[in-house]
């Protein structure tokens, strides 16, 4: 028994000393559970929304004060022609358009039936169907209004139109979504363990008195995991148009070129973490750990970001992912083209920019 508590102690002992392993074990749970009781919730609210009134009587400005005031919707912004319609959902600013057309309450009060067209982006296509369904039950509500008792049969139909996916293919929210979460986690993993394995092996005195400078080491273990990586690409891609049916909506080279910035962004953040990591398990464990659920929750591919606390918004804004599966969905779903995208790939090119940096600075230290 005592050779058995020693041995305990011992183990304690080794757990205490790794004080990075602890933190994770103690304060890990603590941190998913508020993650996941903040973050996790497919409840649509605050979506962006844009108001097209061509009628501008007492019925709409009531019906969209009543759109405007619900928790589910945010009006952005008032258009006045469909041109400037369209442009705002390239951009990007708005989930859905609430068009009234001309002489609606004229028509209602005559007729007893009047028409709004409910325009949604679908290339996120269970959002489209919520917000939809949320604005037919608002002017549901107000139709209830006009006759309580129900002895005239008012009636507003609303026609809905989706945008980019007519069809509603749950494939074209899932592939960008994965092709995120695919090429950070492969292309993160693979290189966090290129530098940390030579500690392992004893090979680091051969790097170290190598003529090669630190950012040429680095530069030099990256491009073999970015040729694999390239392939990596060129499957995902191919199983998603000829297997998964999701086609290339815009540039085919736009999308390549962004990919493999983004495989570049992934690969220096491995390059950091296996410049940190004193072991291979260690950097496999952080890698995983530390990019998985990030990625899965702050990318916007399973969560709506907008729906999350305004700490939580912040935080998803240095996940890179969240770019790439922003740039994906304006790529290849909805084919726009590198004005709509430049912002995002800026901020790519910054994190890489700043990851490689970090990574060429502690290896120098390394050196030292």
């Amino acid at each position: 028994m005592k050779q058995f508590l020693i041995f305990v102690k011992k183990e304690w002992l080794h757990i205490w000393r790794d004080r990075r392993t602890l933190f994770i074990l103690l304060f890990m749970p603590i941190i998913q559970i508020i993650l996941y009781g903040f973050a996790l919730t497919n409840e649509v609210k605050n979506s962006k929304i844009a108001i097209f009134d061509q009628s501008k009587d007492e019925a709409t400005v009531m019906i969209s004060d009543e759109i405007a005031a619900s928790r589910y919707f945010n009006l952005v912004k008032n258009v006045y022609t469909y041109k400037d319609m369209e442009a705002t959902f390239r951009k990007g600013e708005i989930r859905m358009a609430i068009v009234f057309p001309p002489a609606f309450r004229y028509d209602l009060l005559h007729s007893n039936h009047a028409q709004i067209q409910l325009i949604a982006d679908a290339s996120d296509p269970n959002t489209a169907n919520t917000l939809t369904n949320y604005a037919t039950a608002v002017i549901n509500d107000y139709q209830q209004t006009l006759d309580p008792d129900q002895r005239l049969p008012y009636t507003i139909k609303t026609e809905v139109r989706m945008l980019y996916n007519p069809e509603l293919k749950g494939a074209y929210n899932f592939v960008p979504g994965v092709m995120a979460l695919v090429l950070m986690l492969v292309c993160a993993m693979m290189t966090s363990i290129a530098i940390v394995k030579e500690k392992e092996m004893g090979t680091m005195e051969v790097i170290l008195v190598s003529p090669l400078k630190p950012f040429r080491i680095i530069i030099a273990k990256t491009i073999p995991y970015l040729l694999i990586s390239m392939l990596n690409i060129a499957s995902i891609l191919l199983l998603s148009v000829y297997a998964l049916d999701v086609p290339v909506a815009g540039n085919l080279g736009l999308l390549i070129a962004e990919s493999i910035l983004f495989t570049i962004t992934s690969l220096s953040v491995g390059i950091l973490i296996s410049n940190t990591a004193k072991t291979q398990q260690t950097a496999m464990f952080t890698s995983m750990m530390s990019l998985f659920l990030p990625t899965l929750l702050f990318s916007g591919f399973m969560f709506p970001i907008e729906n999350m606390p305004v700490p939580l918004q912040v935080i998803s804004n240095i996940v890179p992912a969240k770019w790439y599966f922003i740039i994906v969905k304006e790529v290849m779903i909805k084919g726009l083209g590198f004005t709509a995208v430049w912002k995002e790939t800026l901020i790519l090119v910054i994190m890489t920019t700043a990851l490689l940096g970090i990574s060429i600075y502690k290896f120098k230290i390394r050196l030292g």
